[in-house]
């Protein structure tokens, strides 16, 4: 009788540990003081970052003499920034299918540069975007499975429809919050999702089903991330706002897109509660080895949620939502070997003459266009690592 009762608790053991072990996988994020009794409100802060590109001239600026890749000194002065987040989430907008590494227009890059984007503070990546089918099944299978390895969080493409059934909408629990992320992409540059792999695309019928699908997962926000409009344009399309007011209108507290590989305006409103709700047409590139005029500006955007302590309702604060101008340096100006992404406060001592100039054009271009058509919100300074400036 005793060897029964053993074997039933060890038994009833390793299911509850098995459940456990389920948890983990659909949350990555997680905190263990969750549900400790508190008197203060709690605080969330999110960074999300624009389009994380790798071109041919990127991949061979990393390339080490062992043959091995190097990304540290593209994040070194933004890496301080993105890790004071509580979460911080980018658009990873290539692939990772193994192999010799390829350029636009179909983006394949070396491993390493997943794992500088994690070294660099960033928690969770977006991969629903229009090069997500870029190197077909393979692509899309190899870069989950990377990512799952790397152990970092990734929304908006599947294997099949049972794994999207499973992790979508993705939850991160962190501080006490519940947030649910979504993601969609306007398209794949027409090459075909391939059976029976799922790539997110802006569908509203399928969104409406995920909102709800959100919903009935009670989280304390749920946020959208779109992928969409012209790349190049300063201003949204009005097919952007459509889908904005529409993600908006059925339940999106939030919305932050990329795509235009340029940043476009920021807008952020209040509701009847005086809690804001912050629309983010486009973040622009966050590195990339583009050169039309204002490819080189990007920006993050930063909200800090509070939880009442009282209620436990969850909302962000009319003024807890800004951003901070970044710009990419390329090798060909600053003569060093690889890209670096330089905050806008970066020392100009750091930066020759070319880069001071080309950083300057391309900030002024920004902010000209942020003080006609931004909204509720307000540039602010980050840190920038290895300075004194912040």
């Amino acid at each position: 009788m005793k060897k029964f009762i053993f074997s039933t608790l060890c038994l009833a053991c390793i299911i509850l540990s098995c459940r456990a072990k389920d948890k983990v996988t659909q949350v990555e994020i997680s905190d263990e003081n969750t549900l400790e009794q508190r008197t203060e409100p709690q605080y969330l802060t999110l960074l999300f970052a624009g389009d994380l590109m790798q071109h041919g001239v990127q991949y061979k600026a990393a390339l080490q003499p062992d043959g091995s890749y190097s990304y540290e000194e593209c994040f070194r002065f933004v890496k301080d920034e993105v890790s004071s987040a509580d979460v911080a989430i980018a658009n990873f907008e290539t692939t990772l299918a193994g192999g010799t590494p390829s350029t636009y227009p179909q983006f394949n890059s070396p491993d390493e540069y997943l794992l500088a984007i994690k070294e660099a503070g960033f928690d969770v990546l977006l991969t629903a975007n229009n090069h997500s089918v870029d190197k077909g099944s393979k692509g899309i299978c190899r870069t989950i499975e990377k990512m799952d390895e790397a152990g970092i969080p990734h929304i908006g493409t599947y294997v099949n429809k049972e794994e999207r059934d499973r992790e979508y909408p993705y939850i991160i629990e962190k501080n006490g919050f519940r947030i649910a992320l979504l993601c969609y992409t306007y398209g794949t540059n027409g090459i075909p999702v391939p059976a029976p792999h799922i790539v997110n695309l802006i569908d509203t019928v399928q969104i409406r089903k995920d909102i709800k699908k959100a919903q009935s997962m009670k989280p304390d926000c749920i946020i959208a991330c779109t992928h969409w409009g012209t790349e190049h344009a300063l201003l949204p399309n009005k097919a952007q706002r459509d889908v904005a007011n529409f993600l908006l209108r059925e339940g999106c507290d939030h919305v932050v897109g990329g795509h235009p590989h340029v940043v476009e305006p920021v807008e952020v409103s209040t509701d009847k509660e005086g809690h804001a709700h912050v629309l983010a047409f486009s973040l622009g590139n966050y590195i990339s080895n583009m050169s039309r005029p204002n490819n080189d500006g990007g920006m993050m955007l930063r909200m800090k949620l509070t939880k009442d302590a009282e209620t436990g309702k969850v909302y962000l604060e009319p003024g807890n939502a800004d951003y901070c101008l970044t710009w990419v340096s390329r090798p060909v100006m600053s003569k060093h070997k690889n890209f670096r992404i330089y905050p806008a406060n970066v020392p100009e001592t750091m930066l020759n003459a070319t880069e001071r100039a080309q950083m300057k054009k391309t900030l002024t271009t920004e902010r000209e266009l942020f003080s006609k058509h931004n909204k509720g919100i307000e540039e602010y300074e980050p840190i920038v690592a290895g300075t004194d400036a912040h």
